[in-house]
């Protein structure tokens, strides 16, 4: 589980951005961050403030994974040929979390993460408890057949709050859902402005 569940709009306000694009976002009513310091006026940001500030935004976007998971992913990202930053954004969004959040079966990516370890997720039949479990194109994310009728996965599956991307093939129907494709930075659906390159410039200095 991650270590900001009762305290991740405080990611929002520190941030000074809507994150996840929620209504109840604290930053819809207060711009500032928290604390008693938080409305002070804000300095110009050095490079390395500008690109940690990318990377704590990226790493908080994904259910604020750990700083040792992250830096994994971005350790595979630059062993893949291309370009880093979109390769990282890409298995980012294989997550097994990420795509039940994608696939609208929940509200927030950390309830997607709660799902996935409490065994609400199949993948191609199988139970699968790792929220980090990388999903491949084809493959079949499923909830389990008690878990489809959770007031919880209705509401989410039928709320207008946000669309399901293209690269899924999502049935709310049967609650399944599959990857056609690993999405570029410009199809992923954020509600903010993610900076990849500059999460690259971060861990390459």
């Amino acid at each position: 589980m991650t270590k900001r569940v009762q305290a991740k709009h405080k990611l929002d306000r520190r941030m000074g951005e809507n994150i996840w694009g929620r209504p109840k976002s604290p930053v819809n009513r207060r711009e500032y961050g928290p604390g008693q310091h938080g409305q002070r006026r804000k300095g110009k940001l050095s490079d390395f403030g500008v690109q940690l500030r990318a990377k704590q935004k990226l790493k908080g976007y994904y259910a604020n994974i750990s700083e040792r998971q992250f830096r994994k992913i971005y350790a595979e990202a630059v062993r893949m040929r291309g370009d880093t930053g979109a390769h990282l954004i890409g298995l980012l969004e294989q997550r097994l979390d990420a795509m039940v959040y994608r696939s609208k079966f929940v509200p927030t990516v950390f309830a997607s993460r709660q799902f996935v370890s409490h065994g609400h997720v199949t993948v191609n039949g199988k139970r699968v408890t790792i929220s980090s479990f990388r999903v491949k194109v084809g493959d079949v994310v499923e909830l389990k057949s008690r878990t489809k009728e959770l007031a919880i996965v209705l509401e989410a599956s039928q709320s207008t709050e946000r669309d399901v991307p293209d690269y899924l093939e999502v049935d709310h129907k049967k609650m399944t859902a599959k990857m056609t494709r690993v999405p570029t930075p410009t199809e992923v659906p954020y509600p903010v402005q993610m900076e990849p390159h500059l999460v690259v410039e971060f861990y390459s200095r």
